[in-house]
Order: C-alpha cells, then sequence, then structure tokens
C-alpha cells in the first residue's frame, strides 16, 4: 500500500468520501491506492484517509484509463504531482494525455486505412509500421488463425 506524508488535518476523507466523490466503488479506491495512483495515510484507528486531491485524481485516472493508458502509465504520471496540485500541474497531466490521446488516433488512423485497402489482412499488418511504444493495432500479443 501506498502512505504519503499527509499532514494529519488535511487526510481526513475516508474511502466511503473519495468514493462518492469520484462516483467509483469502494473496491476501486482501494484498488487506486495499491497501484500508487492515490495514496493514504492510516488514523489512529488503522483507517485509511485521503487528501481532497484524491477524488479529483481518480477522475483524472479514469479519463486517462479511456484514452488507453495502463494503471501503472496513469501512477507514474501522478507520481510528479505535488500532494495539493495546482491548474498549472494539472495543465501538464492534460497536455500530456492530449499528447498521448492524439499518438493513439493517429495510430488507430493508420491502422483504419490499411484496413479499408482492400488487400489481405494478413499483409496490411505487416505495411503498418510499429509504434515506438506500443504493440498498436498489429495484434502482436494476440493469436490469430488467419
Amino acid at each position: 500500500m501506498s502512505h504519503a506524508v499527509i499532514p494529519a488535518l488535511e487526510a481526513v476523507f475516508t474511502v466511503g468520501d473519495v468514493a462518492r466523490d469520484a462516483d467509483v466503488a469502494p473496491s476501486a479506491v482501494r484498488f487506486y491506492e495499491k497501484t500508487g495512483v492515490i495514496t493514504a495515510q492510516r488514523d489512529g484507528g488503522n483507517q485509511r484517509r485521503f487528501d481532497e486531491s484524491a477524488p479529483c485524481r481518480i477522475k483524472v485516472a479514469k479519463l486517462a484509463q479511456r484514452v488507453g493508458l495502463t494503471v501503472r502509465e496513469i501512477a507514474d504520471l501522478f507520481a510528479d504531482l505535488p500532494p495539493d496540485p495546482r491548474s498549472q500541474d494539472w495543465g501538464r497531466v492534460a497536455a500530456e494525455l492530449v499528447a498521448e490521446a492524439e499518438r493513439r488516433t493517429a495510430e488507430l488512423r493508420a491502422c483504419l486505412a490499411e484496413m479499408q485497402s482492400g488487400g489481405r489482412l494478413c499483409e496490411s499488418v505487416d505495411r503498418i509500421p510499429e509504434p515506438p511504444t506500443s504493440p498498436g493495432c498489429r495484434g502482436d500479443h494476440v493469436r490469430s488463425s488467419g
């Protein structure tokens, strides 16, 4: 579990509070904590307490997942955020998400163009350049029957 050094007065939100504010199940809050997307502090009764940025971080994480980032990539993206992110901090995160979404969109458009080219699909796949950071639409991790 990830535990941040958060002043006790700031870490006042329970798992239930964060879940409600982020519109997720309490189990999702615990999952995001376990994976490093959010951090918690334990109170005297050994209950998790989160700061006020936790619901926002989860909402942004859900958006980043829709863009296609893994939870590990999201945790890495958030690693440089201060405990109380300001507008410019979220602006940097937004710029990185936009760039990644645009890169993935371009990759998907190239895949679509090849699939619509009318040639043999297996040959089309061979013509699609491999992106530098992800398997993209090539499907190297998926077994195909032809």
